[in-house]
């Protein structure tokens, strides 16, 4: 149950990155961190270009991966400990809030709060680039956009099932939004133009990615998630 959840995890991570109000603005905000313009393609393929991107694209990904992991060790301080307890009432709680995700990702329901976004907002850059990157990446873990809150609300969800694998969970999400953007903070100008060409289909990726959500609450809620980690769905299906 447990590696299904955290491959769960890591495909909310990239679903984020690649969500609609995301990842069109990721090239050139990275750029801005990093104080290279993306406007003059000879400045931004120069290496140095390149590498200052790159860094700060990483110290980035660390502001957001440090929050997710303090995040994920209060869950399971605060959870562990009545898991057992309330095991059935959790699986519900949990499975409700994924599947209430997955239909707001899907567009079956759309809910104003969570349509405007929500997001600190750093206004003052520091001295160190290194630094402003590392808040910045901070905020953004605190909730940017609602596409990104929807998905780590589904995964948040989850660890309130697992409480004891939240640390893990989030991990894998953190990875799956970083790794993108590490690539994208690698070939910045390349993906500006790559992003443009395929932005109409992100919707799509969104609405896939809901749907996975609903049928993953389905299972949680009815505590049967173990079936799919042992392919028992898949026998009984067969089967009948």
């Amino acid at each position: 149950m447990v590696d299904v959840g955290i491959t769960v995890a890591f495909i909310a991570g990239v679903v984020s990155f690649l969500s609609p109000c995301v990842l069109p603005i990721i090239p050139g905000f990275l750029a801005y961190l990093a104080g290279v313009s993306l406007a003059h393609p000879e400045e931004a393929d120069a290496r140095r270009g390149r590498l200052a991107i790159f860094l700060n694209a990483f110290i980035f990904v660390l502001g957001f991966s440090t929050v997710f992991a303090v995040l994920g060790v209060i869950l399971n301080t605060l959870l562990s400990s009545v898991v057992y307890d309330a095991q059935e009432w959790l699986a519900r709680i949990g499975g409700a809030i994924i599947i209430f995700f997955g239909l707001w990702l899907t567009g079956l329901i759309r809910v104003s709060f969570l349509d405007r976004e929500h997001k600190f907002r750093v206004t003052k850059k520091f001295n160190s680039r290194y630094l402003t990157s590392f808040v910045f990446g901070a905020a953004f873990a605190a909730g940017w956009t609602p596409c990104v809150g929807a998905a780590l609300g589904a995964i948040l969800g989850l660890a309130t099932t697992e409480p004891g694998a939240a640390l893990y969970l989030l991990f894998a999400y953190s990875l799956g939004l970083g790794l993108p953007f590490l690539v994208v903070g690698a070939f910045a100008s390349q993906a500006t133009g790559i992003i443009n060409r395929y932005a109409h289909m992100l919707s799509y990726v969104n609405k896939a990615f809901g749907v996975l959500l609903i049928i993953l609450g389905v299972l949680v809620f009815t505590q049967s998630l173990n079936l799919i980690a042992n392919f028992g769905l898949l026998n009984s299906f067969l089967l009948n």
